[in-house]
């Protein structure tokens, strides 16, 4: 079942293709931190009301601080070496793909984060940017994963590739990510045949189109959050995109007005357009 953010204090069911439900006011209030969310959404069905399509669901958070794993793909991999060879940091992300810890960092807090249709960004002083379309975890205070969302971390490649310590920047400010349409909430984890779609246009021209499935995806997902875990809290509980698998080539880079739309199975698909930071 599917899980949608309507308005800063409502919640939308959809328990089955095309059936939606609005959840009752009492039962919406930190939701997202419930470690039973799957049986509460199940308990709660009964005491719903019908509600209308969701046409412009929020990012589907609360208070959540979102996280992000790197290097988790293979062409993650080899992106980051070729736009970090110059600086001489290229063997750092050989190294973290084969090493036994992951690479983690924040990504964000909820401010910074937008939901579908709405404006992500890129930066004014960089010159070279990319989507990157991943699987998005939410997680529960306890450390559960509750459900999978779609994630878009926004990146500055040119600014990661001068120097690895300038990650935080290349990677954090204002609607450098986004999330949504919604959450999947089930018990079974998405199988390794499950798409993940990256579609970019320009203009009306589709300039990149193309995927990868969570095959491809390196670490489980259960290993990422027991490290993010460690030694750290999260009451309100964290997102966690998984990483990409999907990296346009060398000579592309995000413009003002594209549009990106990010598909993954079972899920639906985020889209938005980008912006300049004014």
């Amino acid at each position: 079942m599917l899980l949608y953010r309507t308005s800063p204090i409502a919640w939308t069911l959809e328990p089955s293709p095309g059936k939606y439900l609005q959840l009752p006011q009492s039962a919406s209030q930190g939701i997202t931190t419930r470690e039973d969310l799957f049986e509460f959404l199940h308990a709660t069905v009964p005491f719903c009301a019908p509600a209308e399509t969701p046409k412009q669901p929020l990012a589907p958070l609360e208070a959540q601080e979102i996280w992000a794993a790197g290097v988790t793909y293979f062409r993650s991999r080899d992106a980051r070496m070729a736009e970090s060879q110059d600086s001489g940091g290229g063997d750092f992300y050989d190294r973290v793909y084969s090493a036994v810890r992951p690479e983690l960092f924040m990504k964000g807090t909820p401010h910074r984060v937008v939901g579908p249709e709405a404006n992500v960004r890129i930066r004014r002083d960089s010159k070279w940017n990319v989507p990157e379309p991943e699987l998005t975890l939410l997680i529960s205070p306890g450390g559960k994963i509750t459900g999978y969302t779609i994630g878009n971390d926004m990146s500055s490649r040119d600014i990661e590739g001068e120097n690895p310590l300038y990650l935080p920047q290349a990677k954090v400010y204002d609607g450098s990510s986004a999330i949504g349409p919604a959450i999947l909430v089930t018990k079974e984890a998405p199988g390794k045949t499950t798409k993940i779609a990256l579609k970019i246009t320009r203009a009306g021209k589709v300039v990149f189109d193309d995927f990868t499935t969570l095959a491809e995806l390196k670490r489980p997902l259960e290993e990422l959050v027991e490290y993010l875990y460690r030694e750290s809290s999260f009451p309100g509980g964290c997102m966690l995109m998984t990483g990409t698998g999907l990296v346009p080539g060398d000579a592309f880079t995000l413009l003002p007005a594209d549009r990106v739309e990010i598909s993954i199975d079972g899920i639906g698909t985020l889209a938005n357009m980008v912006e300049q930071l004014a």
